[in-house]
């Protein structure tokens, strides 16, 4: 189960899903915002609910949770969602480590961004 929740979480976060047609963006106001390879991709991303403000909002919570180098990681996900299943499911331990990091990011992504 908890698998199967993190692989949604994987999905979303790669997908840069959110908002509402109702309310606009879901982002709160004066949630945080910042610049980088996450953010980038999100924007780049074919969704249509992608914003400023979210993908600002999940580089805000990558910054405070993963190293530059997992950011750089973790942006393949938006190419390939699949990698991430992947890495997920790998027996390595530094894919382990990646892996508990990525959780951490999406938790704080859901507190800060959703």
């Amino acid at each position: 189960m908890r698998q199967a929740i993190i692989l949604g979480l994987v999905l979303v976060l790669a997908g840069c899903g959110g908002g509402d047609r109702f309310r606009g963006d879901r982002v709160a106001r004066g949630a945080p915002m910042a610049f980088g390879p996450i953010s980038k991709a999100c924007m780049a991303s074919d969704r249509k609910a992608r914003s400023r403000a979210l993908c600002g909002c999940i580089q805000a919570a990558a910054d405070q949770t993963l190293s530059g180098s997992q950011q750089r990681r973790a942006v393949k996900f938006y190419r390939d969602p699949h990698s991430a299943q992947e890495i997920r499911q790998s027996d390595r331990s530094s894919n382990e480590r990646f892996w508990e990091a990525y959780a951490d990011y999406g938790t704080r992504a859901r507190q800060l961004c959703g």
